[in-house]
């Protein structure tokens, strides 16, 4: 894992992926929920994405091997997709989308928070820090506007719903990176998305009074194979690869994402806070990301490891 050097090529691909796929999510996230019960889009996006998973995982052997984890596998499911799916969809039927990613672009605030809690020091540098906080800026630029912060108690009652989703979402790469860290990636995503969608199947047959419109079932089948089957793929990997703190950078620019989407689709205006906003996420998240160096610096290695007594660190034989 690459968390103390940056991002790779690699990596940035990955942070694109992610940017892209979780930016759509509020749109489909919105359309599915005009004709489905909250807990039902849980279970229907849930057990979806376990079932186009499920002949991966199991010709790759790799649920076998992930069962003796299943403890930290449930943690993850419970903390990544239990929690937040069920208050993200609750609370999208009370608030606009661009106060939505607003709050759920808190997420790398939180990360730092829990990064200095366990002793990291890193994410202290000034440069990175500064690039955390503005992103978060460019973020509060882009959705600000008339009518960003609704009245009354239920949008409050929302706004905390997201707010805990901001930090589950935060908790979550920390279990993948420290507890999962040598665990089949499919495995544990497959697992836990059968479990969470079997357990909230139930709830979901009992809450659902209505027949899904076409628009409201293609938008739950898109959330499940999309943002959320490829979703977890690409999530395991830029964790694996940019490290816990770094990886959830990329809701900085899930809501650009969300609100192009809209202008493109829905036809709604491009605001000038987007056009002035976009290019501060981009630049916070790069001197977050990189700490304002351009190349990854290359690790330290112990002279010691590559004698040619002692194999290398890889495993692979020293240079004579």
């Amino acid at each position: 894992m690459n968390a103390h050097r940056g991002f790779t090529r690699r990596g940035w691909m990955l942070f694109a992926v992610m940017a892209f796929v979780w930016g759509i999510t509020y749109l489909f996230i919105k359309e599915a929920v005009h004709s489905f019960s909250p807990p039902a889009v849980v279970a229907g996006r849930t057990l979806l994405g376990g079932l186009v998973l499920l002949p991966f995982a199991i010709r790759s052997g790799a649920l076998k091997a992930v069962w003796k984890h299943w403890p930290w596998v449930l943690a993850f499911g419970l903390v990544e997709m239990a929690g937040p799916f069920l208050l993200l969809s609750h609370a999208e039927t009370q608030l606009p989308s661009g106060l939505t990613g607003l709050l759920v672009a808190t997420v790398p605030l939180f990360a730092v928070i829990i990064a200095l809690l366990r002793g990291d020091r890193a994410v202290l540098a000034p440069i990175r820090l500064g690039g955390l906080l503005l992103g978060f800026i460019g973020v509060g630029i882009v959705v600000a506007g008339p009518g960003l912060f609704p009245q009354g108690q239920a949008s409050v009652f929302a706004i905390g719903e997201i707010m805990l989703t901001a930090l589950l979402y935060a908790i979550a790469p920390f279990i993948i990176a420290h507890k999962l860290a040598g665990v089949p990636s499919i495995g544990t995503i497959t697992l836990a998305l059968f479990a969470i969608g079997l357990g909230y199947l139930p709830a979901a047959l009992l809450t659902q009074h209505e027949v899904p419109t076409i628009r409201s079932s293609v938008s739950l089948i898109l959330l499940g194979v999309i943002c959320t089957a490829l979703a977890f793929v690409a999530f395991f990997a830029l964790v694996r690869e940019v490290g816990p703190v770094r990886a959830p950078l990329f809701t900085y620019i899930n809501p650009v994402v969300a609100i192009v989407l809209g202008a493109i689709v829905l036809a709604e205006p491009v605001t000038p806070g987007l056009l002035i906003g976009f290019p501060v996420i981009l630049a916070g998240c790069w001197f977050a990301a990189t700490g304002g160096h351009l190349r990854t610096r290359p690790p330290v290695v112990d002279p010691a490891l590559t004698s040619p007594e002692r194999p290398a660190r890889d495993g692979s034989p020293s240079a004579a």
